[in-house]
This record gives structure tokens, sequence and C-alpha cells, in this order.
């Protein structure tokens, strides 16, 4: 019987909650699933479990193949050196390498095929830039060692999916650079990433309107009639399932939600409040575009309440059983 590979997990900050995260989803996700492996400092890892009361044995791996034949019987790790000693709550840059690294090595991993996707736990972007880390976030990381592919950043829950079409700027740079061709890039990337990873043949796209009420005629802004409309024409044209521009507020209630299976939003927060409204705990941010799965917690590294226990893995565990599931849809 073939054995599937594994799932890879990153080290993310080591001041934040990704060690917990990762520790606390080995306990419930331990048997019955497809095997993980995270790509860390172990001493750090064991330490951190011995501190948390956290019942969760450490195995060191050379390979990512190693994985399943421990995995009931602790938490696989491929070693990755910290350069400092981790302190909750207190990112230090001198860990910013192995941070990166951990990311780095793991697409290296997935795109070798060793494993069946790629999970990472949060990053403190800050502390990585003021390493000096170019990157607005993981998302632009990853399209850069995948070869510079397109890509876009959707957030999915079992009720909602959202594709923000500009991320990770201010409001007023989101809506000043927005424009047409954004529009339909994210569009007919969303629409691509529903049909490989969610197995959606026709998909729907909702495209949301920049400005209250959908722009009223043009009198609170024309970005509606300018570029909103030009892109769904476009993506139309495509042959892709897109109508809009709808208002905002009136487009992630329930009854909305059931007209469409992912809804393309204009900048960061139109995205994200919905989504992390309707399920904070279970979000899952997946990186569309990418030659393989990639999959992270709806959630930062919460530094607040690093290395006190109180650490939900309820997004990591749906970020793993979702990777899982598009692993499998991209086999079939």
């Amino acid at each position: 019987m073939t054995i599937a590979a594994p799932l890879a997990v990153t080290m993310g900050e080591p001041a934040g909650i990704g060690g917990e995260l990762s520790l606390k989803a080995w306990s419930k996700c331990r048997r019955g699933r497809r095997p993980f492996f995270a790509i860390d400092d172990g001493e750090r890892l064991a330490a951190l479990a011995g501190t948390l009361g956290l019942d969760v044995p450490v195995r060191k791996i050379v390979r990512p193949a190693e994985a399943a034949a421990v995995f009931e019987m602790g938490l696989p790790v491929l070693p990755l050196r910290l350069q400092a000693p981790a302190r909750p709550g207190h990112p230090d840059p001198a860990n910013a390498a192995a941070t990166i690294e951990s990311i780095k090595r793991g697409t290296d991993l997935a795109l070798a095929g060793e494993v069946a996707g790629l999970v990472t736990n949060p990053i403190q972007k800050k502390t990585l830039q003021d390493a000096g880390f170019r990157h607005p976030g993981h998302t632009e990381y990853l399209a850069e060692l995948a070869g510079g592919v397109d890509v876009a950043m959707m957030l999915a829950c079992p009720e909602l999916r959202v594709v923000p079409v500009t991320i990770h700027l201010s409001l007023a740079e989101a809506a000043r650079t927005l424009d047409t061709d954004k529009i339909v890039r994210a569009g007919r990337i969303a629409a691509a990433g529903l049909k490989s990873l969610f197995g959606i043949g026709q998909p729907r796209l909702a495209v949301a309107a920049l400005n209250p009420h959908a722009g009223e005629q043009g009198a609170m802004g024309d970005e509606e009639s300018r570029l909103i409309v030009p892109a769904i024409a476009a993506l139309r044209h495509e042959g892709i399932d897109a109508h809009g521009p709808a208002p905002a507020d009136t487009l992630f209630h329930a009854a909305a939600r059931a007209r469409y299976d992912a809804a393309l939003c204009m900048y960061h927060d139109q995205a994200l409040i919905p989504i992390k409204t309707v399920d904070f705990a279970g979000g899952v941010n997946v990186t569309l575009g990418l030659p393989f799965v990639r999959t992270s917690p709806d959630h930062g590294t919460a530094l607040d309440i690093a290395g006190s226990g109180r650490a939900d893995p309820t997004s990591l565990i749906a970020a793993l059983s979702m990777a899982d599931d598009m692993a499998c849809r991209r086999h079939t």
C-alpha cells in the first residue's frame, strides 16, 4: 500500500504561538489523519511541550518520508536550529533567518514532491523585515520561491471564501492603485483555484463594490463604472461567471453567500472582516496559483498569549485538513 506523502508545517515566529499550535494539532490529529511534520527547532518544541504540560514527544526525522512511521508516537520534526533562545512574546531578529529558512525548506520539499502540501504557521512580518526580509508577507515570498508565479490570497471556511484584490496596503493606497487589470487577474486566479483546489466545476464569483451603495450611480465615486464593471465584463468574456459590483454591506449575509462560491473584494479588510466574523477560529488562508498546496491559519502570532497555553489550534487544524483535501483533489 502506498503511504501518502506528509504535510510540512513551518516554524512561524518562534516567539509567537506557532510552536504551541503545532504541538496541540499533533495531539488532536495523531490518528486517522494524513501525517505532518514540523520544520522547527526540536529542542525548542520539546521544552515548550514540557513548560505547557503537553504530552507530545518530539521525534527527529531526516527526510519527510520518515514522518509516517513515527507520527502516532510523536510529533516528527525536521530539525532547524534557532540562533537565539525563543522568548514567548518577544521576537528576536536573530531568529529571522531560521524562520525564513523554514518556509524556504518547506517550499523546496513541496516543489520536489516530497510533501503533499505546505502549512505555514504565522510570522511576525515586522521582525523579519527588520532583519532584511523584503517581502510584505508569506504570499509574495512563496510566489518568488515558486519562480515568480502569479498568485492570489484566499481566505476560506465552510461558509465563505473571499479573495482580496489588493492585500497589504493602506486603505488610501489600495483605492489609489486599484485598476481593472488587478481585478481581472484576481478573478482569473480565483476561478482557476476554485476548480483545481476545491473541485468546483463552474465557479461563481461575486465582485464587491469599492464604495458604499456600489457608488450610488456615481454620487459616491466612479470606481464601479470606471474599473469594476469593465473587469466583470472581461471575466465574463473569458467564460467566468462573475457578477456585480455588489454593495459590500449586503454581500456576506447567509442568503447572499448561497449565490456565489467566492467573493472578490477590493481591499484587505473588506475581505477579512466578514470571514473572521463568520468563523474566526476556523478560517484558513490559501495561496492560489502556486504549483503546490499551501494553507495557513487565518490569524497572527498572538504574542500577547504566547507561552501561556491558551492558543487555540482550531485554525491550524482546519488548515491541515484543507491542505489534505486539496492534495487529494490534485492527485485524482
